[in-house]
């Protein structure tokens, strides 16, 4: 989930004026609700459940998380876990034969004997390093003709590379500042959660301080201190930190932490049998969503009822290689899973054609993939995020859904701000924003992103092969397209860079396909009518 318009939007707010902090601003499980009777455009699973399956029985399915680490032990979804019943835990060989030791829950293709990698380089990070060793010496005037092409889209690369590290450091010393100022003024009113009346009551001794206490009297309105500075001024200087010091660094690279070639796509038995890994805070929020405990009176309800949750690590703190993300949909294929959520994506790609073997794969083993279609605000039809279908075949495609994120309100607001678009890219809109849900430390939280809304989608691809076990995965993808609530007015975005940006007004049909948000209510009465018809191609 991509931070950088959230945290570059309170830097700005810092210097020159506060804008609202929203936290803890819907009701938990919104995404579940139903607009005609909750005044709210979830996708009205709670009327599925009375209406549709009271008394209805089900079949479990596997669903894959392939993310950067679930939780196993969170007390909302250890009675979910998938349980590799081949498998005999802690005793070190591979029971079942399937290439991976003690994989109890999952595997992760981004451990190694002692540790498990958390920071990693964008994408981006690692092609320019691979090229400049290339292109070391080379300039415009000796360039060989047959390189061309390669030196001309590194130095686009090494430019855009350029570009955002500049951008992370600048933000870096803004938040640092920030912080910095932020630290000294609570220290001055000598309280470590001071409430809001208590920040408008207090006397500034110096014109920082005033500036100080006007942002927190406006930020604090809809959160309390402690959360607004864990959730913002923390999370944004790591933010910052993490890009300016691993994310955009060439002279970094953890893989030697994994142990394997990270060239050599065919090498498919690495990493370790820790689902969980060093940050399973975005991972344990996705598999929430899809099916937390609905039987317990805790915390939250997942779209899904009865499905187990395959933990896959392969996204770390930055982009996930590509050779990671091929093994990990081939492990939740072959180990069972008939649903693979994918909340990860990013601009460039090493080797999309391995990528898209593993898609193929997929989809001639009935499985469907789920994939978040991003959070930058852009239209993927024209500009690159991966993994993508482009240049894949159509039964591939039809066996593959991208998600793109809403809100809760049925207005011109209703495609979140965030979220990317593409009339040909992206297939549905599911909510996204503000979607509380498990977190690490069987905690929960509110997050907002394409990350989010793709897990909606995928507990409700789960929750219709669940209860009508012989739809395929490419019936179960046209039943969700089809039956989607349309949104039949316009919805408003910003286009264009941050600070020069102009609002349009689009037709809903013009950022998907479906033109609509998934409804699990019309879905499974969808379904029921199918029997044993065919997918439409």
């Amino acid at each position: 989930m991509n931070k950088s318009r959230i945290f570059r939007a309170l830097l700005s707010a810092a210097v020159v004026s506060a804008v609202p902090f929203i936290a803890n601003a819907q009701k938990a499980n919104w995404q579940n609700l139903d607009l005609k009777t909750d005044s709210t455009f979830g996708i009205s699973t709670e009327k599925a459940y009375k209406e549709l399956l009271k008394g209805k029985k089900s079949t479990k399915v596997i669903v894959a998380v392939n993310d950067g680490g679930v939780e196993a032990t969170h007390e909302d979804l250890k009675r979910i876990m998938w349980v590799n019943a081949k498998e005999i835990a802690g005793n070190g060989k591979d029971d079942d034969k399937n290439g991976y030791a003690d994989d109890i829950n999952g595997w992760n293709f981004i451990g190694g004997p002692k540790e498990s990698v958390n920071f990693e380089t964008l994408e981006l990070t690692r092609l320019v390093r691979r090229d400049q060793a290339r292109f070391e010496n080379t300039t415009d005037a000796d360039v060989a003709a047959k390189d061309k092409a390669d030196f001309d889209a590194f130095k686009a690369r090494r430019a855009d590379l350029e570009k955002q590290l500049g951008e992370a450091k600048a933000g870096l010393a803004n938040i640092s500042g920030f912080k910095n100022a932020l630290d000294a003024f609570i220290k001055k009113m000598g309280k470590e959660n001071p409430t809001l009346e208590e920040i408008k009551s207090y006397k500034p001794t110096s014109e920082m301080d005033g500036r100080i206490q006007g942002i927190l009297v406006q930020q604090l309105g809809n959160t309390s201190f402690k959360d607004f500075y864990e959730d913002q001024i923390k999370e944004g200087f790591e933010y910052y930190t993490r890009q300016a010091e691993y994310n955009l660094n060439v002279d970094y690279d953890p893989r030697a932490i994994v142990g394997d070639n990270p060239n050599d796509v065919k090498e498919k038995f690495y990493g370790n049998n820790d689902v969980t890994g060093p940050d399973a805070m975005h991972g344990s929020h996705v598999a929430g969503i899809i099916a937390a405990d609905r039987t317990n009176k805790l915390g939250i309800m997942g779209v899904a009822d009865n499905v187990a949750i395959m933990g896959v690590r392969v996204t770390p703190n930055g982009d996930e290689r590509d050779k990671d993300v091929a093994n990990g949909i081939r492990y939740a294929v072959d180990n069972g899973a008939k649903v693979i959520n994918m909340s990860f994506g990013k601009a460039y790609s090493w080797d999309k054609a391995v990528v898209n073997e593993a898609m193929k794969y997929a989809a001639s083993k009935d499985v469907l993939i789920v994939q978040a279609a991003g959070n930058e605000n852009k239209d993927i039809d024209t500009e690159n995020n991966f993994p993508n279908h482009k240049d894949l075949d159509e039964k591939t495609i039809a066996s593959w859904i991208t998600v793109g994120a809403s809100g809760p309100k049925d207005d011109e607001t209703l495609k979140a701000s965030f979220s990317n678009f593409g009339k040909t890219q992206v297939d549905v809109f599911a909510p996204g924003v503000q979607i509380y849900s498990t977190v690490t430390g069987s905690k929960y939280k509110n997050l907002n992103g394409t990350s989010m809304a793709s897990p909606v989608v995928a507990g409700l691809a789960g929750l219709i092969r669940s209860y009508y076990p012989k739809l395929s995965a490419a019936q179960v993808k046209e039943i969700i397209v089809k039956s989607v609530t349309k949104v039949n007015h316009n919805v408003s975005y910003k286009k264009g860079e941050e600070g020069s940006e102009e609002s349009v007004s689009v037709s809903f049909s013009d950022l998907c396909i479906s033109g609509g948000i998934v409804n699990a209510y019309e879905a499974l009465k969808l379904a029921a009518t199918y029997g044993g018809k065919t997918a439409a191609k």
